[in-house]
């Protein structure tokens, strides 16, 4: 196929386009509204980033769990830590609060002080009836000191979950229904009524109200996402363009490039919808990421139409020039971009493939604009004045190669030690990363929700949900007492581990049953004896507000009991260590032949979703070396020379990586996506270099030193505006108020800053070092597809007068 590519047919493909330009422009302007019609089927999304396989063991699990309790991350809770609060006034309030959300359909039920009950012996009918503290409303401060009295010290059954007893923190749970957790639902729920009703009562009272849970976190989170879409793209644009214009100082071109880039971002918009892909915090990111890429496309092109002009003055004939000669190098770098986001599509991940999906696609779809759109348009556009042609006389650009040839030609040692030390630093930094499995590292620190977070933290000792699951293998055997005494002894565990919330679970009610039948005494919160246990279930059976209570805690069979407990924002280390320690307890507590005991829910799915991708980092940034050492093969058909490509661009990964454990930037979710990325596009300049460096030694008769010195001359300068380019635009990221999206901005632009000086520096000194095993015609003959054609044009994106 490849062979397809060669000067021949970059000819036939400028006459193809020149001669019917008005047929191709109607038909990009017919595709520009194709695409965006698909607009309308982009859905933003409303589940959380599930990192796994549908079909990978820690799913399954979830899901069988989800299959028997129902979703189990439909709690948004309100909490106020006022002493103000426990006054007639404002305690009616807060319950006059939760009592208004319970008319809202999307609310399954509400849970607020006024709607606690407290378990009653009734001895007359033999059963237990339910009995609320607050019967109507409060009318005195009598009532609230009772109230209290009884709250904080006489039912620990409920401490912990609506209230704080040492504190005096207050909360409300708020359950939205199941079936509309991951919909638009959910959203106009939070954003429309939930915040306006808070906003109001706040401003009635002065209280404080913090407001958490997964439904809301995730719904504001989505938000912040899609509100960052357009700043991105617009701080992409202006950052590119303002760059774009310091090289070129000229308003024209800089104006067609905007154009291109911005058809690409509306093809990349209908990409997504066409698919029928999510919005997510890695789609989000490809727009911009077009434009970024795009750019230093424009800048090969027009620069060589310049250049082309200023050289014979014939405006038809560089436009030809432009594609015949530029097409193929653009092209080859374009693939290997590409490449570098296509080898996510092999993963597992469905986050990751149509990342990866949309934006190989997006990449080859902005070169095609640029092949097409760019020569075109300008023979729309008088021939171009002197002012536009000045910026290839800069002598500063001159001076920065100059400055390479002299390093390269004087100071090789220099450059190996140099690359020799950052190594060493790198291996030593390397060892110091950690691997992140936060569900909420990642969220903006400055918005208030995340301030929530962390006081309920603080308070609650967290809200990220881990479910254990026990399955007795036979009906009713979750109410046997040999089973609570087991659930029993692994709640003490979760107790004594300060990184979790007090558990809820079936023992709690039936400690509660114990204390209801010893009349409410505190002191007989405790499991019943087996003598204790038979007149309590007695008790119990003829009481259906117990049933009531008991089907949050077991399922409808008596088969499988649920502990639920919190999970505060800790490191994967931690929570690996707590989950090994559960895991002991469970296996030493639970026999294997009578019980299944599996834990799970959306903080342990997320944290193995993170140790997934990490695998999948290595197995996709593999790959992209393998196919672009393929590439390189059959463009130089060198083993030696693919060796020779490879360590430059290597290197920067190494130090990146170095540098994200010396600064404590852990792997995560968002970082792995820097090396495949980074690689696949700081090979560009490698493709660039080498192809050129083959053309000089035909041209030089096998000279090497001669044929490296005027390869660096022809290539530095291109090197250096596209990096420029690059490392600004990715720069972009760092605005962001995600913590991922910043760390990766910042990365990558590091990653290509390292990868230039590395492809300037380190390559032509390695070409040098190993002249005589590297430059032969034996391993340099005719390269199967000829990036650069031999005549006097190179690929001399911008040449400088010294």
């Amino acid at each position: 196929m490849f062979k397809l590519f060669t000067t021949g047919f970059w000819e036939a493909v400028a006459r193809l386009i020149l001669r019917n330009k008005i047929f191709i422009l109607i038909v990009i302007v017919l595709t520009t509204v194709f695409f965006s019609m698909q607009w309308k089927h982009m859905r933003f999304t409303y589940t959380e980033a599930n990192m796994l396989p549908d079909d990978h063991a820690v799913n399954l699990t979830y899901k069988d769990f989800l299959n028997v309790f129902g979703e189990e991350g439909n709690l948004i809770v309100l909490g106020v830590k006022d002493s103000s609060l426990f006054t007639v006034k404002e305690l009616n309030a807060w319950n006059n609060l939760a009592e208004s959300f319970k008319s809202y359909e999307e609310v399954e039920t509400v849970l607020s002080i006024k709607d606690l009950q407290k378990l009653i012996k009734n001895t007359e009918k033999e059963q237990f009836d339910l009995e609320p503290f607050i019967k109507d409303s409060i009318t005195s401060l009598a009532e609230i000191d009772t109230l209290q009295d009884e709250l904080f010290n006489k039912y620990p059954f409920y401490d912990n979950f609506l209230f704080n007893a040492k504190t005096k923190t207050i909360r409300t749970a708020i359950y939205i229904k199941k079936d509309i957790v991951n919909t638009s639902a959910r959203k106009d729920f939070v954003i429309d009524d939930l915040e306006t009703k808070i906003t109001a009562f706040e401003a009635e009272t002065g209280l404080d109200v913090r407001v958490s849970g997964m439904p809301y976190i995730r719904t504001l989170n989505a938000q912040n996402i899609v509100d960052e879409i357009p700043i991105f793209i617009l701080s992409a644009l202006l950052v590119t363009s303002f760059i774009f214009f310091l090289f070129f100082r000229s308003f024209r071109a800089t104006f067609i490039s905007l154009i291109v880039v911005c058809v690409g971002v509306m093809w990349t918009f209908g990409i997504i919808g066409l698919l029928g892909y999510e919005i997510t915090v890695l789609t989000a990111l490809i727009p911009p990421l077009i434009i970024v890429i795009g750019i230093p496309n424009c800048i090969f092109l027009i620069n060589k139409y310049q250049h082309e002009v200023k050289s014979h003055g014939n405006k038809v004939k560089s436009l030809q020039r432009v594609i015949t000669k530029i097409g193929n190098a653009t092209l080859m770098t374009n693939v290997t971009t590409a490449s570098g986001f296509a080898t996510f599509i092999l993963t597992e991940s469905k986050l990751l493939k149509e990342f990866g999906i949309v934006a190989s696609l997006s990449i080859l779809a902005i070169f095609i604009l640029c092949l097409l759109v760019i020569p075109i348009i300008y023979t729309f556009l008088p021939y171009p004045k002197e002012r536009h042609l000045e910026h290839l006389n800069k002598r500063w650009i001159g001076g920065f190669v100059d400055w390479t040839v002299r390093m390269v030609k004087d100071k090789k040692i220099t450059i190996y030690a140099t690359a020799l030390v950052l190594i060493i630093a790198s291996m030593i930094g390397m060892n110091q990363i950690k691997i992140s499995g936060s569900l909420i590292e990642d969220m903006p620190k400055d918005k208030q929700f995340f301030k929530d977070i962390r006081f309920f933290e603080s308070e609650f000792n967290g809200i990220m949900p881990l479910e254990i699951m026990v399955d007795t293998k036979r009906k009713k055997g979750v109410m046997k007492l040999a089973t609570l005494k087991r659930i029993n002894e692994l709640e003490e565990l979760i107790l004594e581990t300060p990184e979790l919330s007090k558990p809820i679970s079936v023992v709690s009610l039936v400690k509660y049953s114990k204390q209801a039948y010893y009349n409410g005494n505190p002191k007989y919160y405790q499991l019943p004896t087996s003598q204790e246990n038979s007149f309590i279930l007695s008790y119990a059976k003829n009481s259906s507000s117990k049933n009531d209570l008991l089907k949050n805690f077991v399922d409808s069979t008596g088969q499988y009991a649920r502990i639920t407990t919190f999970m505060k924002d800790i490191g994967t280390d931690k929570m690996e260590r707590i989950q090994e320690n559960l895991q002991n307890k469970i296996d030493k507590v639970f026999p294997k032949e009578r019980y299944e005991v599996t834990m799970t829910g959306k903080a342990l799915v997320f944290q193995k979703g993170t140790k997934y991708l990490v695998r999948n980092l290595v197995i996709s940034l593999t790959l992209a070396i393998f196919l672009i050492s393929l590439f390189m093969a059959y463009l130089f058909r060198s083993f030696r020379m693919i060796i020779v490509s490879l360590i430059p661009n290597l290197l920067p990964l190494l130090v990146t990586a170095g540098l994200m454990g010396y600064v404590g930037v852990p792997i995560k979710p968002s970082t792995i996506l820097v090396f495949s990325i980074a690689f696949g596009i700081s090979v560009d300049d490698t493709i660039h270099f080498l192809a050129k460096y083959r053309q000089e030694l035909q041209a030089n008769n096998w000279k090497i030193r001669k044929s490296v010195y005027a390869a660096l001359r022809e290539t530095g300068v291109s090197m250096f505006y596209t990096s420029i380019v690059l490392f600004f635009g990715f720069s972009v990221f760092t605005i962001s108020s995600f913590g991922g999206t910043v760390a990766l901005g910042a990365l990558v632009s590091i990653t290509l800053l390292f990868a230039m000086l590395s492809n300037l520096l380190l390559l032509p000194s390695l070409l040098l070092s190993l002249e005589r095993n590297i430059a032969n015609k034996e391993v340099l003959r005719k390269p199967s597809i000829n990036i650069i054609p031999s005549e006097d044009d190179s690929e001399d994106d911008i040449k400088t007068k010294n």
